[in-house]
């Protein structure tokens, strides 16, 4: 038997993980030259959260992945309670109350935590329902599924409310993956798409037919919710043709770092895929999206060579949304998808993204140990 050390991680993970952190360093520091000078210091927060982040995920290796499958009702409840709290005491920004600030530190913004909390939970729940019940009837799964429902249903309820649809998106898309990779009967699924079409069709025959009735059943606010993710399909919008400007101007290698000649909002969030291309041209763009795309396979071959049908699950969550904000966050700034905010992971700037994408760098660290101890 080979000796493998308690803390031993995958190498190639790592890397990336370090290209991800320049990658994001330089496109900040880059996207500063488009924001005022009040801004000038985010690429330094940015080295500052992602040496904060690495720590944390050597402390979660060193803590081990049980204390949170142990304490997941705990974290749980301090997550919802997060959620209601940010309503009450959080910081109203660009209309929306997602952010605690905390003198010195900055913004914290609780859904994005509440993302792992999220997985680990349904983690926990699925897979004690499948070593409870090895061949559940209709009826067990019916009562399972609706307790699923009523765990989601707590924070995505209260992150709609900050506005944040596109968490909520994150939430939902997280239950269906994991559920899917769990084994429950297909059935579930197609009645689910089947009532999502009939509300979602609903909802837009309202909003086509009688703008009216529709703020008046539904609210001000998600009227201009909706009508934002359906104006995108008209490739309109000044922070939408500024930025694939930007990027059909850059050619093959780029304009340089720190060139980024076009102006639009969020260059160092939303849009940071802009400025990367804006910067270092299609050729740097097609490399970042392989890296991505080689980091994303990582984490499906952990999964798939994983012995504990538990971290299949951790992990299954882990990567849809993962995939579901690259794919978002990319396909937005290209005009093929609707601008919904959703950040690009490890990229665009953020210290409560960041720190919770390296709480789950820890956790997959964690499980591909346990992966390599197992197979020696």
């Amino acid at each position: 038997m080979k000796n493998i050390s308690k803390y031993k991680i995958d190498n190639s993970i790592l890397i990336v993980l370090i290209v991800f952190a320049l990658i994001s360093i330089i496109s900040i520091w880059s996207a500063q030259q488009l924001l005022g000078p009040n801004f000038n210091d985010l690429y330094i927060k940015q080295i500052m959260w992602f040496g904060i982040g690495f720590v944390l995920a050597y402390f979660i290796m060193f803590i081990g992945n049980n204390f949170f499958l142990k304490n997941y009702k705990l974290l749980y409840i301090i997550g919802v309670l997060s959620l209601i709290l940010v309503l009450i005491f959080g910081k109203e920004i660009n209309y929306a109350k997602c952010w605690f600030v905390i003198p010195g530190i900055g913004n914290v913004q609780p859904s994005e935590f509440m993302k792992i909390i999220l997985i680990i939970t349904l983690a926990n729940v699925i897979n004690k329902f499948h070593e409870d019940n090895f061949n559940p009837t209709l009826k067990q799964e019916f009562f399972f599924l609706i307790k699923i429902f009523i765990i989601v249903f707590i924070p995505s309820i209260l992150t709609f409310l900050q506005p944040d649809t596109g968490v909520v998106l994150i939430y939902l898309l997280i239950t269906v993956i994991m559920l899917f990779v769990s084994g429950v009967r297909y059935r579930w699924f197609f009645i689910l798409i089947a009532l999502l079409t009939v509300t979602v069709g609903t909802v837009l025959l309202i909003y086509f037919i009688n703008t009216d009735l529709f703020i008046k059943i539904f609210g001000t606010d998600f009227f201009l919710r909706v009508d934002r993710l359906l104006d995108w399909s008209s490739g309109s919008g000044f922070q939408l043709e500024k930025g694939m400007t930007a990027i059909g101007s850059s050619g093959l290698f780029g304009h340089g770092i720190g060139n980024t000649p076009i102006y639009f909002p969020e260059p160092q969030t939303d849009f940071i895929f802009a400025v990367f291309t804006s910067n270092f041209g299609i050729i740097g763009a097609i490399l970042l999206i392989g890296l991505i795309i080689f980091f994303d396979v990582k984490l499906i071959l952990i999964a798939m060579n994983s012995s504990k049908n538990i971290n299949k699950y951790i992990i299954s969550g882990i990567i849809g949304m993962l995939i579901y904000q690259q794919f978002q966050n990319i396909g937005m700034t290209l005009g093929l998808m609707p601008i919904t905010g959703i950040t690009l992971p490890f990229i665009s700037y953020g210290g409560s993204s960041l720190l919770s994408y390296m709480i789950m760098v820890g956790i997959i660290f964690n499980i591909s140990n346990d992966t390599l101890r197992y197979r020696n």
